[in-house]
């Protein structure tokens, strides 16, 4: 049997009171506005995201959200461009 905490009667010290740092319960949980659609991938990249989500013991929509999602924020701040083709400019097919 383990045996519990003793306490004693003897000072604890300089003690300092700590305001209250922790949000409100309903902003714990943030909810993100999602959006269902309908997106065809490949098999290589769905037997991708499925066999690392089983490692990570997460579901592999998660994960592919989480990935397009870290995307987006880290190019949300620069300008949209035109796509390049690759071919030289001027040069017409």
């Amino acid at each position: 049997m383990k045996s519990g905490t003793k306490y004693t009667s003897e000072p604890m010290g300089r003690l300092e009171v700590v305001e209250d740092f922790l949000p409100p319960p309903d902003q714990l949980v943030l909810k993100d506005d999602g959006i269902k659609i309908t997106l065809s991938l490949s098999k290589k990249s769905i037997d991708f995201f499925k066999a690392h989500a089983a490692q990570s013991k997460v579901p592999y929509q998660r994960m592919i959200r989480s990935l397009l999602d870290s995307y987006a924020e880290r190019y949300a701040k620069r300008p949209v461009t035109t796509r390049t083709t690759g071919r030289a400019q001027g040069s017409r097919r």
